[in-house]
């Protein structure tokens, strides 16, 4: 019997697709999120460090985010760092709290995003494939010791190409619907 571990291979393309799910809440669409600030980093104290680590992030309105920063010397690296995303954000500020209105999306900003969460989702599916062959060859390796028969062996790659082929299908699924939010006016 090998010590090949399903499960593990299970959660290493489970976290592929979390992570391309954690940076599909960074792209932009029409409407105010504070997730929409979770990948700025702000250069504070010698080091970067998250947004959410030295300031306040609400959402009064629809269509605008506030960032009330807790360290006043902290104010110009967080607009820096806001400005140097590329979130296409303008800070208004006002003493220690930042405004960022969101504006409307036009078609070509609504296409480079599109291109982005595609770049994003391939990225995914590269991650995924990646898991899938690190497993593949694993099982190899454990057949050629005979440490598997290849009846095992054939159950268990077929088990890996079932479980490849299911969270490819979630990143395409994630991608439409991440999609549809960015194209929708």
């Amino acid at each position: 019997m090998s010590d090949f571990d399903l499960d593990e291979i299970e959660r290493r393309m489970r976290g592929a697709l979390s992570s391309l799910k954690h940076e599909f809440s960074g792209l932009r669409t029409g409407r105010a999120s504070a997730s929409l600030l979770d990948p700025v980093m702000v250069s504070a104290y010698g080091n970067p460090m998250p947004l959410n680590q030295v300031a306040t992030v609400n959402v009064p309105e629809a269509r605008m985010i506030t960032v009330q920063v807790w360290d006043k010397g902290q104010v110009p690296a967080v607009e820096k760092a806001i400005r140097e995303s590329d979130l296409g954000l303008n800070p208004v500020v006002e003493g220690q709290l930042l405004r960022l209105p969101i504006p409307e999306l036009n078609e070509e900003r609504r296409q480079e995003l599109a291109k982005v969460a595609h770049k994003y989702a391939e990225q995914g599916r590269i991650a995924v494939r990646n898991v899938r062959r690190d497993g593949m060859e694993h099982l190899k390796k454990a057949e050629k010791d005979g440490d598997m028969g290849k009846d095992e062996h054939h159950a268990l790659a077929n088990k890996v190409q079932d479980l490849t082929d299911k969270v490819i299908k979630e990143i395409d699924e994630s991608l439409a619907t991440k999609e549809a939010e960015i194209m929708q006016v």
